[in-house]
């Protein structure tokens, strides 16, 4: 871990294998990277394994991926994208567009790593944020894989705000999610992990259902918590 008052090193590594199962999510997540960029240069903020960067890569966007872990960042350099350490290896206004998938729970002072990814955005720059919503949900899984919280939508906003950002959108996704967390928390694996059988189901039969479910509720609930906010075009910092 390079700076650990701002980035941190992966420590689920079993739950990041068994979310490979789950195409069905992770091509939601790759339509919604698509859906929100702006420019060419993109910066995939805490990116692992390379599940989002690698397809996303493969369009008109070049990405440079900022990942702390350093196997994790080895692996990635060898399938030949670019890579950084950490954001303060970033200059600033170099990026038009961010993206921070199930990142931002893992770091402390998630304060501090908005900023740096203000920082790095050019000025008219779009940010799309993506993080595990509602404390009331955290369990034994959180833990397993290093979480420090839980998100809810206003006081995310007021973080990105309070650096610069406008908001543009901010609503929940995944409402059957939501069930599903609450279920596990309270009769699921004590040790926190997931099987990659028990993420296939719910990817083939729950999650297809839950996207019906977020379109009639309007976002107005769920596992996970979207924002998509942008720097301001004549921002100086």
């Amino acid at each position: 871990m390079t700076e650990p008052s701002s980035e941190a090193t992966y420590s689920g590594r079993d739950n990041l294998e068994a979310m490979k199962k789950a195409t069905r999510y992770n091509d939601f997540l790759i339509a919604l990277i698509r859906e929100h960029s702006v420019g060419k240069q993109a910066l995939d903020h805490g990116a692992g394994a390379g599940t989002f960067a690698k397809p996303v890569s493969k369009g008109d966007m070049n990405v440079l991926c900022m990942e702390p872990d350093d196997t994790l960042r080895a692996e990635l350099a060898e399938s030949g994208l670019d890579v950084a350490a950490s954001l303060e290896e970033i200059p600033d206004g170099s990026v038009d567009y961010a993206y921070t998938l199930n990142v931002l729970e893992h770091i402390e002072d998630d304060h501090r790593a908005i900023a740096d990814l203000y920082r790095c955005l050019k000025p008219g720059g779009r940010i799309l944020v993506y993080v595990p919503a509602f404390q009331i949900l955290y369990s034994q899984m959180d833990d397993h894989v290093g979480h420090f919280r839980r998100y809810r939508r206003k006081p995310l906003i007021h973080i990105l705000r309070s650096v610069g950002f406008e908001v543009s959108r901010g609503r929940y996704v995944d409402s059957l999610g939501f069930l599903a967390t609450l279920v596990y928390k309270l009769v699921g694996n004590r040790s926190g992990s997931v099987s990659p059988g028990s993420v296939a189901f719910y990817d083939s039969v729950i999650f297809p259902f839950s996207r019906v479910i977020d379109f009639l509720s309007v976002g107005s609930f769920g596992k996970n918590l979207t924002i998509v906010a942008t720097k301001p075009p004549h921002a100086s910092g």
